[in-house]
């Protein structure tokens, strides 16, 4: 009775959103509606009735201070990004040739740049310019366009992983270490499916240029382990990709002067951005100044919150910036930042909020438990299911996470199975799933403004959910053979 009691809001919320008739915030109200009467009912039976009013109160302000730290990126996020368009796209400067080289950097560079550094999509946006600029369009734009989301475990300066390594009880750089170790099988095979894509678009990929791509994607995945390892994981996909975008357009581009400047005109805020959260991340004077300042800890198992530290202070300084650069009306872009943000904000209060009250009542335990006297071991093996079809369904890696990690990371350790690998597993494969989330698909169809029914994409880029599935149900067996 308790199993199925623990299992029925999941179970809810995962089948409204397969519906496709209602959205991620109706879901997320339900979900949360139900948590509470579940873990009510069987904390009223196991521990009695005194318990229920601290547990309501610790685990909503728990799960709504974590949830802070990621609708400060989103908010701030938003604002950045309306921010740019109140500047205009100063950066578009007609055509170029789709060669094999440039549709590389857009595809693996540029886009994932983007969605690194604003996140929910944005980074599709960017590939579905970048792709129409090259000359394509259509149907491979559409495909193209996906890998936008190929880093998105660093999306939205890695906020995803952030509130999974919290409810993991990892750090941040732990989840996102074994969240880059796993991006490579991943990547390795992205990038096959990637040059028959690229054939169907009518760029033709040579061998040697086979051979060039998988050597950048190699240096790409390096750094963003490096920086994992040495540094903070909100900027490991954004600093990865800038830099390596800047060294391909010096290369490839081979700039003149007048050229250069207008380059580093055009992408200033990018630039800005990037320079920032590096230098308060890698310079030490400036880390150790900034990290402790006005930082608040309310809960020890929960990330502080620095303000000046913040990704999203930077996000907020640059964008008032650009703002009053563009002489644009700071009211009327604020309004938009906030009609766009404001509901995935709701969305990741409501199911981070759900999370906390699976692992403060114990829901999360009970049906670990449940699948390991169900099915032994073998129950890990459930994992990158479960983490696909959240990733699938909600389109984020934050309300993913946060509907899973504790139910995934409570099953490694009723089954004695290392709970970090497992944590990774979850992350790198519910964080890979949303490219093909029909909140993306949708969003690219009506951007290119295609007729084409979805079905027909999902028919051409079903192949992408297999990489990150097959790497973990690899890694889960090497898991079980090795404990």
């Amino acid at each position: 009775m308790t199993t199925l009691l623990a299992l029925l809001p999941l179970l809810l919320v995962l089948g409204l959103l397969a519906s496709g008739r209602v959205s991620a915030l109706v879901a997320g109200l339900a979900g949360l509606s139900a948590t509470l009467a579940a873990s009510f009912i069987i904390v009223l039976q196991s521990r009695g009735s005194t318990v229920i009013g601290p547990l309501f109160l610790r685990e909503t302000a728990a799960g709504a201070w974590l949830s802070w730290h990621v609708i400060a990126i989103i908010a701030a996020g938003m604002f950045f990004h309306r921010c740019l368009q109140a500047r205009g796209d100063h950066a578009a400067g007609g055509t170029l040739e789709a060669n094999p080289r440039r549709l590389w950097s857009v595809c693996f560079l540029l886009a994932p740049f983007g969605e690194a550094v604003t996140g929910f999509g944005i980074g599709y946006i960017i590939a579905l310019s970048g792709l129409r600029r090259i000359g394509i369009g259509g149907l491979p734009a559409l495909l193209l366009g996906l890998y936008s989301q190929s880093l998105v475990p660093w999306g939205a300066l890695a906020i995803g992983t952030t509130v999974g390594a919290t409810l993991a009880g990892l750090t941040p750089n732990q989840l996102g270490l074994g969240s880059a170790i796993l991006q490579a099988p991943i990547h390795a095979f992205y990038l096959v499916l990637y040059w028959r894509f690229a054939r169907d678009a009518g760029v033709t990929v040579s061998l040697a240029q086979k051979v060039d791509d998988a050597v950048w994607t190699l240096l790409l995945l390096g750094l963003i382990v490096l920086l994992n390892f040495y540094s903070d994981v909100e900027i490991a996909g954004a600093a990865s990709t800038a830099l390596l975008l800047a060294i391909r357009f010096w290369r490839d581009e081979r700039p003149d002067h007048a050229r250069l400047v207008a380059a580093l005109k055009a992408n200033a805020p990018y630039v800005a951005l990037t320079v920032a959260l590096c230098a308060t991340r890698l310079v030490p004077p400036l880390r150790d100044l900034l990290k402790p300042l006005w930082s608040l800890k309310p809960f020890d198992n929960q990330p502080a919150f620095a303000p000046f530290y913040a990704p999203g202070f930077w996000l907020l300084a640059i964008g008032l910036v650009v703002v009053w650069q563009a002489r644009a009306p700071l009211g009327r872009v604020l309004a938009e930042a906030g009609r766009g943000a404001w509901r995935a904000c709701l969305v990741t209060l409501l199911f981070v909020v759900m999370a906390e009250f699976y692992v403060g009542s114990g829901m999360a335990d009970s049906i670990a438990e449940a699948l390991r006297a169900a099915a032994g071991r073998g129950a890990a093996l459930s994992v990158p299911v479960f983490a696909a079809v959240g990733g699938f369904l909600t389109g984020g890696g934050a309300a993913a996470n946060a509907m899973l990690m504790p139910m995934v990371t409570a099953l490694a350790r009723a089954i004695a199975v290392d709970p970090a690998w497992i944590a990774a597993v979850q992350n790198s494969v519910c964080t890979n799933l949303t490219m093909l989330s029909p909140i993306r698909v949708s969003m690219g169809a009506a951007i290119l403004a295609l007729a084409t029914p979805e079905s027909v994409l999902y028919r051409r880029a079903w192949p992408l959910a297999l990489p990150p599935l097959l790497t973990g149900f690899a890694a889960i067996v090497i898991l079980l053979a090795q404990s």
